[in-house]
């Protein structure tokens, strides 16, 4: 479908990626896909225990004794579904549309973060007119669920001291600095008993969501977030419990929907109907400017067998009323940059238990520290474990870069334009791999990618083309 589309071996790769199930901890096949190209190509290739591939090409006529460069990307995608669309990420090949300069999914992920740097290093390994060094394509796992791969990656097998990773979603920005995070886990102490009365199901949608880090400066809402606000409301109308609840589905994504089921006395439900109905619309007029289709309904529900009492109903609701959600600080020595910040990221329920997994981000260490501190403290004073998971690195700045200096005379060259070079609040593995690589030198840059991890996400053909234009003069200029 893809190819009309230039640059033609860049898209013809990217395709083919999006026939591979490769929802993150499913990369399998699409390991073994890298795997089996190295081999028909008779490329060194190694595979590690974590299914990371790291594939190696010799330099080109006039570089073989060049330096190696490393070019980075993950493989798997954050798989994300609209409400409407019947699509099982683990069999399906992603239905593709093209539509002018936009090439997205049909009602899905698009899988461009990060399929697109794949396809940019296999078609880099692939070609044999663009002058390059020694190239080694270092392919991870697990990126977007704690960067596992990146964890488990062993640097013996890396020889580069220049590494590119192309995980980044604007054109024309070199990032050379990034946020290091954790996920929280707070599950909460719950009795269980009978239910009572009828039961209302309350729902939170319509809400754009979009990735934890990069999107979290647009103070979009967090349906996990307004939906313990909109249980906090209800408990106006009188005792209830809450049966059922649930909300988001990554820890880094915003949540678009969240859910609660709850029981009480007819007049008691009737009474929460008119405030939701109240509260909803001002939450309508609060979120105008960066979610305007927010919606918040209640609607009969069926009758269920059992509801969690009182006191484990509140410390629930107070919970979500009092957790932080969103930017906590902006960087007094970046402009624009976000310097701190949370998102309440998934609320699931399994039996009988209930767990909030809260995403913290900072690009200082203490600060994130004294964040995930604070949430530990909170989860404790209603009765709730924590325990964290996915815990990385920032990548700090560098003053003298070698690498940062390349990039921005070569996009110049390229482009007529400046290049703008930036920290980024959202967690890049440059932060893991320079511990691992102390001795290489890292930029992250990429296309236009918007509205990465939600159905929406789609990617600017043009500026595929651009990037891939910057990323051979890159590499020609790497001698």
């Amino acid at each position: 479908m893809l190819e009309d589309l230039d640059p033609k071996p860049v898209f013809r790769f990217f395709e083919e990626l999006t026939k591979i199930p490769r929802c993150s901890g499913n990369e399998k096949q699409v390991s073994d896909y890298l795997v089996g190209f190295a081999k028909e190509k008779k490329f060194e290739v190694v595979q590690d225990k974590a299914l990371n591939v790291i594939i190696r090409k010799p330099g080109t006529a006039g570089y073989e004794k060049s330096p190696a460069v490393i070019i980075q990307g993950h493989m798997d995608m954050v798989c994300e579904a609209s409400k409407a669309s019947s699509h099982d990420f683990s069999v399906d090949p992603l239905s593709l549309v093209i539509d002018g300069d936009v090439l997205r999914a049909d009602d899905t992920t698009l899988g461009a973060d990060n399929g697109i740097a794949v396809a940019y290093g296999l078609a880099i390994l692939d070609s044999t007119d663009i002058p390059h060094p020694p190239i080694e394509l270092l392919v991870t796992t697990s990126e977007e669920t704690g960067m596992n791969g990146a964890f488990a990656l062993d640097a013996d097998h890396l020889t580069g001291k220049t590494l590119l990773n192309i995980d980044a979603e604007e054109e024309g920005v070199l990032f050379v600095s990034c946020a290091g995070g954790l996920n929280l886990a707070c599950e909460f102490d719950t009795t269980w008993k009978k239910a009572t009365g009828g039961a209302l199901l309350i729902e939170v949608s319509g809400l754009k969501g979009g990735h934890s880090g990069l999107e979290i400066v647009q103070q979009r809402a967090n349906a996990i977030k307004l939906l313990g606000r909109v249980l906090d409301a209800a408990r106006e109308a009188g005792a209830f419990g809450i049966a059922a609840i649930s909300g988001g589905s990554k820890s880094n994504a915003i949540a678009r929907e969240a859910r609660a089921t709850v029981t009480a006395t007819a007049p008691v439900l009737k009474k929460i109907r008119s405030l939701v109905g109240n509260l909803s619309k001002d939450l309508k007029a609060e979120f105008a400017a960066v979610d305007p289709d927010v919606a918040v309904a209640a609607t009969s529900a069926d009758k269920v067998a059992r509801q969690l009492d009182r006191a484990s109903t509140d410390k629930i609701i107070d919970f979500l009323l009092i957790a932080p959600n969103g930017v906590q600080s902006m960087s007094m020595d970046l402009e624009d940059l976000v310097e701190s910040s949370l998102n309440l990221g998934v609320l699931e329920q399994s039996g009988e238990s209930i767990k909030l997994t809260v995403s913290v981000r900072s690009s200082v260490d203490s600060i994130r520290e004294g964040i995930a501190r604070a949430l530990e403290a909170l989860a404790g004073l209603v009765g709730a474990t924590s325990a964290r998971t996915g815990e990385y690195p920032a990548w700090q700045y560098e003053a003298d870069s070698k690498i940062r200096d390349l990039c921005v005379s070569v996009y110049k060259e390229v482009t007529g334009h400046d290049a703008h070079v930036r920290a980024i609040h959202a967690g890049l593995e440059c932060g893991l791999l320079r511990e691992k690589l102390p001795q290489t030198d890292m930029i992250s840059f990429g296309p236009n990618v918007y509205d990465v991890h939600t159905p929406d996400e789609h990617l600017s053909i043009s500026s595929v083309a651009n990037t891939w234009a910057f990323l051979t003069a890159v590499l020609a200029k790497s001698k």
